[in-house]
């Protein structure tokens, strides 16, 4: 029992047992007097309980509104993380149409593949795909994206399922190149210090005097019969000339921080 309604009782129990030795009117007269007395007491607890009642009712009106807030909220990351792989997927999807339209526009008996690795130490060096000797694939391939060349196969897993691609922005993977609108051919190669930031291209062994310039176009010669002739290699971005030899600084076609879908090239012919 509240200790409010304890009080008011024994004020009425003790104020009965008075009122039986009393007249008519001396009851009537303490009645009046025990109702004013107690009056407050009761409307004291009356209140206090109505202000009991809605505190309850707020509280747990609040705990529903967390209720719903949580499963909000666990709607929204639902959402998010559906929107980002609808992304993704979209995002390959565009690739995967390039690709194609690349594999139907080109004369190369080629083999479609998709990188699935990647070690952050060797980002710019390598990459693995998932094609291997089961699929015709040696090493010294031709690798190509419908943006450039990528680079060669260096490497045919045990498995036959999948195999290594030494990147053009290694600096092992040396490709004979032309610039576009020049009687000029060099050397083209990875340029050390590509990891820190974008990666870059350096064309070699130009003449002295060679007359190429910002915004060219580099392709490859098909000397040394690795790398097809007429595939692209990247943009002159600037060019270093001393008294016995030219250097160029190339920007490469393909972009070689998010490689996805590429091709090998098993054979040149037509």
């Amino acid at each position: 029992m509240k200790p409010l309604n304890l009080i008011a009782l024994l004020l009425f129990l003790g104020g009965a047992v008075w009122s039986l030795t009393r007249s008519d009117r001396s009851v009537r007269e303490i009645q009046n007097t025990y109702y004013s007395a107690i009056s407050p007491f009761l409307k004291s607890g009356s209140n206090i309980e109505t202000h009991a009642r809605a505190f309850l009712e707020e509280t747990k009106h609040s705990k529903e509104l967390d209720t719903e807030l949580e499963i909000t909220r666990q709607q929204r990351d639902r959402l998010r993380l559906i929107e980002s792989r609808f992304r993704a997927l979209e995002y390959e999807n565009v690739q995967l149409r390039h690709a194609l339209d690349f594999k139907k526009q080109t004369n190369f008996d080629v083999v479609a593949a998709r990188v699935i690795r990647r070690n952050p130490t060797t980002w710019w060096q390598t990459v693995e795909i998932d094609a291997g000797s089961k699929r015709g694939i040696g090493t010294q391939l031709a690798v190509l994206s419908n943006e450039g060349l990528v680079g060669k196969i260096d490497r045919v897993d045990n498995s036959g399922d999948r195999s290594s691609v030494l990147l053009l922005t290694d600096e092992k993977c040396l490709v004979a190149a032309r610039v576009e609108g020049s009687p000029e051919v060099g050397i083209l190669g990875g340029q050390r210090g590509g990891s820190d930031g974008e990666p870059m291209l350096r064309l070699k062994y130009l003449s002295p005097n060679a007359t190429v310039h910002k915004g060219q176009r580099v392709f490859t010669t098909g000397r040394g019969g690795i790398f097809p002739a007429n595939i692209l290699l990247g943009t002159i971005v600037s060019v270093e000339k001393d008294a016995f030899i030219s250097e160029a600084l190339v920007r490469p076609s393909v972009s070689f921080a998010d490689l996805g879908a590429i091709f090998v090239v098993l054979s040149q012919d037509s």
